[in-house]
């Protein structure tokens, strides 16, 4: 499966052709719907809409199309009716002219001086209600799948780019580890030969006051004891396994991101336990050019899905 981004946007138009059946559902001429889908990156779905009063009602079956395709991200939807000019007459029906006549009969019947319609008001409500007339679930619904279609193409696409850079990232991160393994045991035995040094020195300066075993042993152990605490070999084999673990998920696909962002926590918190452990320059250097590794991916992850 691939790995999708959270971040995408996608639109399209639809210009109605012949006209559906039945009197009174045939779109004015000129009208077009448009829709468009945005999408950032969230913890959780996210969905906000952004429909035209004549759209309105068709908001539960979109949330149903989107939900059932999209798991993660902020997602909004945008769509509305529009014309192709900039000034669109449209032609009133006899029906509607019928209509308007018998109702300002019965207005003026009751309000002797009401204003008769004009002519401007008389093609503005003949306008509303060729909107409001047409039935645009099937058209809207169709549009809607074409624009989720596209916009699912590209959170792929840029999926496919971060996870990329993603196992970028990984084989960079391995080939630090590989540089500090080599120096661990040299880190260990040099702070062994340390206290070693200051235990001769020690015992040259107490004069024999205390036996030379007794004082041997006691610096052997504590040269051991910090030699344990700033081995690091533990922390370099956690942070292998998350490597790989890290790389299973993404070549996988599919929804890993919450996944992937424990992990390169997990991460973080191996590659500064080693810069808190370090005993040499060498070391610590690896371990910030780690973190900055990780931080990068970070970011990453926290675009997908």
């Amino acid at each position: 499966m691939p790995v999708y981004s959270m971040t995408g946007y996608a639109s399209a138009q639809h210009s109605p052709g012949a006209a559906p059946a039945g009197e009174g559902s045939k779109p004015p001429a000129g009208m077009r719907l448009g829709l468009e889908i945005r999408s950032v990156n969230s913890r959780f779905l996210d969905l906000s809409f952004r429909l035209s009063e004549e759209l309105r009602a068709h908001e539960p079956a979109l949330r149903e199309m989107i939900t059932g395709r999209i798991k993660r991200g902020k997602v909004e939807v945008r769509a509305g009716l529009e014309g192709m000019g900039a000034e669109i007459v449209r032609e009133p029906t006899v029906r509607m002219l019928q209509r308007l006549g018998a109702v300002q009969d019965t207005v003026r019947g009751w309000l002797p001086d009401a204003p008769a319609l004009s002519v401007a008001e008389i093609l503005r409500l003949a306008s509303a209600d060729d909107g409001g007339s047409v039935d645009w679930s099937e058209p809207l619904m169709q549009l809607a799948n074409q624009v989720l279609g596209d916009l699912l193409a590209a959170r792929e696409r840029e999926g496919a780019r971060l996870a990329t850079m993603l196992l970028g990232h990984l084989k960079q991160l391995r080939a630090l580890a590989e540089q500090a393994r080599p120096l661990i045991p040299q880190l260990v035995e040099q702070q062994r030969q340390r206290f070693l040094e200051r235990w001769k020195e020690a015992m040259a300066l107490t004069e024999g006051a205390a036996t030379p075993e007794a004082a041997q042993d006691r610096a052997l152990t504590e040269a051991t004891a910090f030699a344990i605490r700033i081995d690091v070999a533990e922390e370099l084999t956690r942070l292998a396994a998350h490597l790989d673990e890290i790389e299973r998920l993404v070549k996988k696909g599919g929804d890993v991101g919450k996944r992937l962002d424990f992990l390169i926590q997990e991460l973080h918190r191996e590659a500064n336990t080693m810069g808190s452990k370090s005993a040499a320059l060498e070391l610590t250097k690896i371990s910030v050019d780690m973190k900055v590794l990780i931080e990068q991916m970070r970011e990453q992850v926290q675009n997908l899905e």
